[in-house]
């Protein structure tokens, strides 16, 4: 988002506080500058991409700098912090675990691990039946396309090896994430496409007006692939350049048409999984089980940990040793993530994120209406909402003015990431599942107040 040098330039702007926010300094504040600047010179340009804001150290929905100013939090560490900045149960869960002695395992067993699956197989319906440990959302991704394409292999031999995923999709930046994403310009380095990875477009009701599950397999036949040829379909539940979860009807006919082809279900929960839209999953929303799910980012207590849920037969095409990897299981992730989770079902977060669902919808609503025409989309489903800013009348994307709506409310006091999805024309609002209604309130207020004056 902010990569260009006079970003760095500390520009005055008024000053802030509330209970939630407090901006006392320029921003970047004065103080940061060496900082930002010291760090654009030793580290790849892609690391300049968010507001240059030098976190410090964060409590509950706000984070804060070194220098005095103060943030509500909606962006959540891009939906990690479910259970908010510096949560007790956590940080003890952590100091706990080192102090303990053991900070890593590879993958010889101990009892945290142990403690890590139980909770997490206390989430699950059946048929999911197995957990994998893993460390980042791609990783576990990947998994699953390695999975999904073993089992297409093994049961329609060599020619059942084409995996269909969705335009827009965002599922990675490792190779075979990226060759699954449905965004061209993220995998434009590969050169040629590759035959295997089939897009369709994804039912939001939006860039794709019909949601009918005939256009997936309209789709299919247009590019010419052989229903039986499929060894599996993956989508995000919602995608993260929008928020919009899948129709039920549409999720239950792809269950019904992946029972047919014999093709593995996959969904994409990096982003909606333990609690976010109001539910344990998002697919609990549709009255689907998919065959595998990808899980990280809010099961994980902001430490790198993540999960593959599936059934016990494609949970088990491996044997011992052959899908490991060297920090799955880290201790002191896995004490951290099991502290998140069970905090998560202790403080009723899941039920607190569809309370406050209705008070999201109609203040991003609010917001659309006073952008006047710059805001073509509004999505939300529990605590995670969308404002796609377009061309007026368009669904074409306008991410000049998605940037400066980012930027004004980080100078207000909200904090954002950079502009997402499809031209990067996409303002996530992801604040933590324990925001109270206040503090919700006080957040989209801002926001509207900035959208007014674009």
């Amino acid at each position: 988002m902010m990569t260009r040098e006079s970003e760095l330039i500390p520009a005055d702007v008024d000053p802030v506080e509330t209970e939630f926010r407090k901006i006392c300094t320029a921003i970047p504040t004065p103080e940061s500058v060496e900082i930002l600047t010291a760090l654009r010179a030793l580290e790849p340009r892609a690391m300049g991409g968010q507001p240059p804001i030098v976190w410090d150290h964060g409590r509950g929905v706000t984070v804060s700098d070194p220098y005095g100013n103060r943030w509500l939090d909606f962006s959540s560490g891009v939906l990690v912090t479910s259970v908010g900045h510096g949560h007790p149960a956590i940080i003890e869960a952590i100091e706990r675990m080192a102090a303990h002695g053991l900070y890593h395992a590879y993958c010889f067993p101990t009892a945290i691990r142990l403690d890590m699956v139980r909770e997490i197989m206390s989430w699950l319906t059946k048929p999911l039946a197995r957990v994998l440990l893993l460390t980042t959302g791609a990783e576990a991704v990947e998994c699953c396309i390695k999975l999904a394409r073993t089992q297409g292999l093994r049961a329609g031999g060599r020619k059942k090896n084409v995996l269909v995923t969705f335009d827009d999709a965002f599922h990675g930046r490792t190779m075979g994430a990226q060759l699954a994403g449905g965004i061209e310009s993220l995998k434009s380095w590969m050169g040629d496409s590759d035959a295997r990875f089939v897009q369709v477009p994804f039912p939001d009701g939006f860039r794709q007006t019909d949601t009918s599950f005939d256009v997936f397999e309209r789709a299919l036949q247009e590019e010419g692939i052989v229903p039986d040829h499929v060894c599996g379909v993956m989508s995000e539940t919602y995608q993260g350049c929008n928020a919009t979860i899948l129709p039920t009807a549409y999720a239950q006919a792809l269950r019904a048409w992946c029972d047919e082809h014999q093709a593995v279900m996959i969904l994409d929960e990096v982003q909606a999984g333990f609690g976010r839209t109001g539910k344990a999953f998002g697919f609990s929303h549709l009255g689907v089980v998919p065959d595998l799910v990808a899980c990280g980012k809010g099961m994980s207590g902001g430490m790198p940990i993540s999960a593959v849920l599936g059934t016990d037969a494609l949970m088990n095409l491996y044997g011992p040793g052959e899908m490991t990897s060297t920090h799955s299981a880290n201790p002191i992730c896995c004490a951290a993530a099991l502290a998140n989770l069970r905090t998560i079902r202790e403080e009723h977060l899941v039920e607190n994120a569809a309370k406050l669902a209705p008070v999201l919808r109609k203040g991003l609503e609010q917001i659309r209406l006073v952008a006047r025409n710059k805001i073509g989309r509004v999505d939300s489903i529990g605590l995670v909402g969308a404002l796609q800013f377009t061309e007026p009348g368009t669904t074409e994307p306008a991410p000049t003015v998605a940037r400066e709506m980012v930027k004004r409310a980080v100078q207000q006091g909200v904090m954002l990431f950079a502009p997402v999805g499809v031209g990067g024309c996409a303002v996530k609002i992801n604040p933590p599942l324990l925001i109270c209604e206040e503090a919700l309130r006080e957040g989209l207020d801002v926001l509207e107040a900035i959208a007014g004056s674009l």
